[in-house]
């Protein structure tokens, strides 16, 4: 049995929000061309992503914001077969079209469907392949490319369906996940960890004083051995004193120093370092359980090799 799965589908290379959005199929397909490429692929368990159900979306959105989404992608449909606009805007960066809705259904059913196999034991940890993002949609509210958080809605499965006491968020995106802060601020039983450039978008960055949260502030063009400094001096106690059963990961790579949608300094080694770090603990409190989910990540060539180191320590190869 290969311990690291890998969960994707077909549906999250359809939905697109126009020509030249960052936020692109190709995202995927240079993932799965590098993963090819460098043989890690072979040591992956692939796993079709199944469509999450709406009363576990529920455990982290309200359920008329569900709604809403659900009734503007039949409106779009309906307009699309009709001849009309391909697109539906949710804010300046963001847009849907007729495929968003199955694209998002798959990109939450891949988080849910990896931390059922985890807690199963069928698999160690796992990474899922999705977009859309997750982790700027808010309760209540799509923004940022973003338009169901599907790690949060996963650390509240975990919590919920599977009947863990602690679970950490670890968001290692360049921009702050307020979606998520929204969703867990407060919730004890989970820890939220991040780092994150500032001042960036979404504008304010961290709103809350949580106590569960450790949101760190960071200015830009700051590299990699400041953010493994921070990591070492302040998630890692908190981590270790929180003790998570299981540990999700918004893994973003726009932090790069090669991606032009952030202003920070990491490499290829950091994010693999990092891995490691979130993974001895992991060892230590959580089962070795971890389910890690795409978030960022816009230059096609540093983002394939971001993946790749960073499923090269997950899956010890």
């Amino acid at each position: 049995m290969n311990k690291t799965g890998f969960f994707s589908h077909a549906d999250c290379h359809k939905h697109e929000m126009g020509a030249g959005h960052p936020e692109c199929p190709e995202r995927l397909s240079a993932i799965d061309d590098r993963l090819l490429a460098c043989g890690v692929a072979d040591v992956l368990e692939r796993r079709e992503a199944p469509l999450a159900s709406l009363s576990d979306i529920e455990l982290a959105h309200d359920r008329m914001f569900i709604a809403s989404l659900r009734g503007l992608t039949d409106g779009l449909r309906d307009e699309v077969e009709a001849g009309g606009p391909t697109h539906c805007q949710i804010d300046p960066d963001t847009a849907m079209n007729a495929s968003t809705w199955d694209a998002v259904l798959r990109a939450t059913g891949a988080a849910l469907a990896a931390t059922d196999a985890v807690m199963a034991g069928e698999l160690e940890n796992a990474f899922c392949a999705v977009r859309p993002p997750g982790h700027h949609a808010c309760r209540d509210q799509a923004m940022g490319f973003c338009f169901f958080n599907h790690v949060a809605i996963a650390a509240k499965y975990a919590l919920e369906r599977h009947g863990l006491q602690r679970v950490a968020i670890v968001d290692f995106d360049v921009h702050h996940g307020n979606g998520t802060e929204d969703i867990v601020a407060g919730d004890d039983r989970i820890l939220m960890v991040s780092f994150f450039q500032h001042p960036f978008y979404p504008v304010g960055g961290s709103r809350s004083d949580a106590a569960n949260l450790v949101n760190l502030p960071v200015p830009a063009y700051t590299k990699g051995a400041a953010i493994r400094d921070l990591v070492e001096s302040v998630w890692l106690p908190r981590l270790e004193a929180h003790r998570p059963e299981m540990i999700f990961i918004s893994a973003g790579f726009d932090a790069h120093r090669d991606d032009g949608l952030g202003q920070l300094g990491l490499v290829e080694q950091d994010y693999a370092w990092i891995t490691g770090r979130i993974k001895e603990v992991a060892r230590r409190h959580s089962g070795r359980r971890i389910v890690s989910s795409l978030e960022g990540g816009y230059n096609l060539r540093a983002l394939g090799r971001s993946v790749e180191a960073h499923l090269r320590v997950l899956a010890d190869v």
